[in-house]
């Protein structure tokens, strides 16, 4: 008999879905784009029940896709799901939504940040490795939900967009809504990240019923099993096992190999991520000025710090759907990074400040644009730019990691943007480090599925079976003239933003 199993990832621009026999081999996948809305300015919302929607219809068409192969689908195994570590929307008793699902792009909740960084409490750093609340952090967004919204009324849990979706493939009820340990972590602030668990002393500084929120499981813990009514859409057997899944910056994190400590990846997705594996909170690290995000892994005493742009990735799709009209074409992407190769390093003198939802800390009010354009200005160049600006907030990041005493030999880039060979020599050249991406590239997802696999015992070490997935593809390595290049660039850059532009960010808040 074979053995196949289901990963997907509900990510911020889509859900993925694939279907992976044990010997590693993508026997389908499927991918359905998700909807983004933009009720006012700084604010981000999303619906969890078009997340549902999607992951049921990419099972069915992975499912379809498996028999037109001549493949069983009564040999999948099991379920495994990750999805946004920040972001989170609340159910009623019935477990159906009642608020949008609001995720780390919204800005929102920034006055309430405000508010609570002015009591300047501890006990954030100690017991999260977070120094400081962030408008990206659910515990911030919860916050928002009890007081603007109707939750109080009829509310009964908070819920991240994974499990929603996992608890309703297995039939769950909302008393049984879960979060494993790693994407608690995800919460910013309310939990003990050694103790994994919720935390009396932050919920009650938070004013945070802990009754609102869900039990904390292990990634690999079978949390139900595939019920009748989704068996019937999705053409799979009813009774599969479902695992609580985890988050996706987590398994992004596995993808990379970042199984030590003193590791570094590039997750290049909607958000862009640069992250270091550490064993611990560090002190130097956790620091408010270094505007770091510390969280535990999917494995066991696995931890990492990561630095982040809201809106890297998605500032690309930004691009080509608003700037070139080309929605949806994943392909125009090659097409103009083909055409940006011919554009000098520094793309001519054109920066890009990719703040398109707003900045964070002392940019909060920052907004993105194009600065230094001229006749000669065309979309490669522009494009170019897009891909330099998340290089130079990575530059900010890395300097702080350097100082913390984090030694950056290489770096892995994962996800999307690990497909352009283009913005790959930008990092290496930007980062003075050489940077690498593996032969398969199937990320968070492969990973979903080796955690399930791992789950049911039919692999007995996880973190060995990854090592032997993790194949480099290629390699890119710094070139210095380039680098030097670039640090000059990045230090006027960071002049700018620093001085003259906090004050133009401040006058074009009021113009809008």
């Amino acid at each position: 008999m074979n053995k196949y199993y289901i990963g997907f990832d509900a990510g911020t621009q889509s859900v993925k879905v694939a279907i992976y026999s044990l010997e590693m081999e993508c026997v389908a996948e499927k991918s359905y784009p998700t909807t983004l809305n933009y009720p006012q300015s700084g604010w981000v919302e999303m619906d969890v029940n078009e997340y549902l929607e999607a992951c049921k219809k990419g099972i069915r068409d992975c499912v379809t896709q498996m028999k037109e192969k001549g493949l069983n689908p009564s040999e999948v195994r099991g379920i495994f799901g990750d999805g946004i570590i920040c972001g989170i929307a609340g159910i009623d008793e019935n477990g159906k939504p009642i608020t949008p699902y609001v995720n780390y792009l919204d800005s929102r909740c920034q006055k309430d940040v405000e508010e609570l960084l002015s009591k300047n409490f501890d006990i954030w750093a100690k017991e999260t490795g977070n120094p400081t609340p962030n408008c990206m952090f659910p515990a911030m967004i919860a916050r928002w939900f009890l007081k603007n919204t109707k939750f109080l009324e009829n509310g009964c849990k908070f819920v991240h967009n994974a499990p929603y979706i996992l608890m309703n493939l297995a039939g769950l009820s909302p008393k049984d809504a879960f979060i494993d340990w790693g994407t608690i972590s995800g919460w910013g602030l309310g939990y003990n990240v050694y103790k994994k668990e919720w935390s009396d002393e932050q919920l009650k500084i938070l004013n945070i019923d802990k009754k609102y929120l869900p039990k904390i499981v292990k990634p690999w813990d079978i949390i139900g099993n595939l019920s009748q009514e989704m068996a019937e859409f999705t053409g799979l057997p009813a009774g599969i096992p479902i695992c609580a899944g985890a988050g996706d910056t987590m398994q992004s994190m596995l993808g990379c190999g970042l199984l030590e400590k003193n590791m570094a990846a590039d997750v290049a997705g909607t958000c862009a991520m640069f992250c270091v594996s550490t064993d611990g909170i560090k002190e130097e690290l956790s620091k408010p000025e270094n505007g770091l995000i510390f969280n535990s892994g999917t494995l066991e005493n696995s931890y990492f710090y990561w630095g982040f742009i809201r809106t890297g990735g998605l500032a690309l799709r930004w691009f080509r759907d608003n700037i070139c009209d080309k929605v949806g074409e994943d392909s125009y992407f090659d097409k103009l990074s083909k055409a940006a190769e011919k554009i000098p390093t520094g793309a001519n003198g054109v920066l890009f400040l990719p703040y398109l939802t707003k900045g964070v800390g002392e940019l909060a009010n920052a907004s993105g644009c194009f600065l230094n354009m001229g006749m000669d200005t065309d979309q490669a160049t522009l494009w170019r730019a897009v891909l330099e600006a998340i290089g130079y907030d990575y530059i900010g990041i890395t300097d702080i990691y350097k100082k913390g005493g984090v030694s950056l030999e290489e770096i892995t880039i994962t996800e999307g943007g690990s497909k352009s060979n283009l913005w790959n020599q930008i990092k290496a050249d930007m980062l003075n480090t050489k940077t690498k991406t593996f032969k398969k590239s199937g990320g968070a997802v492969m990973m979903n599925v080796l955690t399930v696999a791992y789950a049911l015992g039919d692999i007995k070490d996880l973190k060995e079976v990854i090592k032997n997935n993790l194949e480099i593809n290629k390699n890119y390595l710094p070139q210095k003239e380039k680098t030097d290049y670039y640090r000059e660039i990045f230090e006027t850059r960071k002049m700018l933003l620093n001085s003259e532009m906090k004050e133009v960010f401040k006058i074009l808040e009021k113009v809008k």
